[in-house]
């Protein structure tokens, strides 16, 4: 690659830093398997994430913020999905590259601390994603052996998961992409049958009609429905690796949106069609299973829940899979630190243990109802960020429209002060962890950069 590569980028013109520049990008891409997933690996992965958490880990807590027309949180969170997803879309066929969202980023601030700042937070939402899935594996294992949701064996068997997860992923990237591909026919065909079989035998008449709906409560819902679409940004993490990225990263990101939303509209009227409101937000944790034993039956209720392991398997395994390489595509930007802690291996290697040690302990010391909540905060945030930077210095570059990145910061902003308002009047402690959290985050990166880890230079755009 050497003398070849700086002939190349010597005969196009560029100067001596950029040509020290692009062999860096050049030998950090290297570490890559590039071509190692298809289209079909990446809307799997896609659609695995989203599945996992958005059906079984949030509908029942949606619907308790939402009211009786919970179903349509669904579609207002994917219409500002849709919004926020034109963004990365346009970015990834612009420049396709492992850690993407962190790419994103950098090439919009330059390596400050809102730049690293931020792509933790992605990192962080996508780890505290990963612990609501777990626990979630854990309810519905349980639930499947007529256990107590609420006993310590929920985290046990959320961890254990996750260490799964941490073997499989440690394997390589094809073990991932086939195990993806396999799992997202399996759950996805099968929560499609679900709902379609609960809308069936209730006749389709909705039981969940009880209690009232407040406009604010419906537009903080939408904060976790917003959380239940993000698992697209899996794909934007993975672009690299995904055979003709410049035009399969964006078209992976629409398949998995739109799968995903008429998967969810799908489930969500069966769980209405089938339970009252109050019995819906009394089993939130598990609300699907709850579900499919008055619609279908025991059986119905047996095969519920193990779609549920199905599921938040194979959407932990693709977001570990994901945010490993995100933290290490800081680590190889030098916007984050790093320490070997006297492991052999690469940074990937490294990046993996971290992700799953910390997704670990939040399985174990937080409940489900908190860990959605700080996700949601972290995303949003992080989203805003992300728009705001390509507005001001990248849209005319890849071509974007500036009323659709404006829209979507609007619709952001506003779903997050309604899910912050909430919050604060039913756990104002979820506020303040969310708060401090954030700050910690941006002073830790900024005290590393602050040292000379990094150094200064213009945005890479300029």
């Amino acid at each position: 690659m050497g003398t070849s590569r700086i002939g190349l980028v010597r005969d196009c013109g560029f100067s001596r830093g950029q040509r020290d520049q692009s062999l860096k990008e050049e030998l950090m891409t290297s570490e890559y398997q590039k071509n190692s997933i298809t289209l079909s690996g990446a809307v799997a992965m896609g659609t695995g994430v989203m599945i996992g958490a958005g059906i079984f880990a949030l509908t029942g807590q949606i619907a308790e913020l939402a009211g009786p027309l919970f179903p349509l949180s669904f579609v207002v969170g994917a219409i500002v999905t849709a919004f926020s997803a034109y963004t990365y879309i346009k970015m990834s066929n612009a420049f396709p590259s492992a850690g993407g969202v962190a790419m994103i980023l950098k090439k919009a601030y330059g390596p400050t601390t809102v730049a690293a700042g931020a792509s933790l937070l992605m990192a962080l939402s996508m780890v505290i994603s990963e612990s609501l899935v777990a626990r979630t594996f854990g309810t519905y294992s349980l639930q499947a052996f007529g256990g107590d949701p609420d006993s310590v064996l929920v985290p046990i068997l959320g961890v254990g998961l996750i260490v799964f997860a941490f073997l499989l992923n440690a394997s390589g990237t094809r073990s991932v992409g086939m195990f993806s591909i396999v799992m997202a026919v399996l759950k996805v065909g099968g929560i499609a049958l679900f709902g379609v079989a609960g809308l069936w035998a209730s006749g389709i008449t909705f039981e969940a009609t009880g209690g009232e709906m407040g406009a604010g409560g419906f537009i903080a819902s939408v904060a976790l429905s917003i959380l239940a679409f993000k698992g697209f940004t899996t794909i934007t993490n993975s672009g690299a690796e995904i055979t003709d990225p410049h035009r399969n990263v964006g078209r992976a990101i629409v398949w998995s949106i739109a799968i995903c939303i008429v998967v969810y509209l799908l489930v969500a009227f069966a769980v209405s069609s089938s339970l009252s409101l109050d019995r819906i937000v009394a089993a939130k944790d598990y609300a699907l299973a709850e579900a499919a034993q008055p619609a279908l039956g025991q059986t119905g209720f047996y095969l519920t829940a193990a779609l549920a392991l199905i599921a938040t398997a194979s959407g932990l395994i693709a977001s570990v899979f994901a945010v490993s390489r995100m933290l290490a595509m800081l680590t190889n930007m030098k916007m984050i630190p790093h320490s070997h802690f006297g492991m052999s291996g690469t940074i990937k290697d490294h990046t993996l243990i971290y992700t799953v040690v910390i997704a670990g302990f939040l399985t174990v010391f937080f409940d489900l109802s908190r860990i959605a909540s700080l996700g949601a905060f972290f995303y949003l945030v992080m989203d805003i960020i992300i728009h705001w930077g390509v507005f001001r210095h990248l849209r005319q570059e890849i071509g974007a429209h500036g009323w659709m990145l404006l829209t979507a910061i609007a619709l952001d902003a506003g779903v997050l002060a309604a899910f912050t308002g909430m919050k604060w009047q039913s756990d104002p402690m979820i506020v303040v962890i969310g708060i401090v959290g954030m700050a910690l985050v941006f002073l830790f990166v900024g005290i590393f950069l602050a040292r000379g880890q990094v150094s200064r230079g213009g945005h890479e755009h300029s």
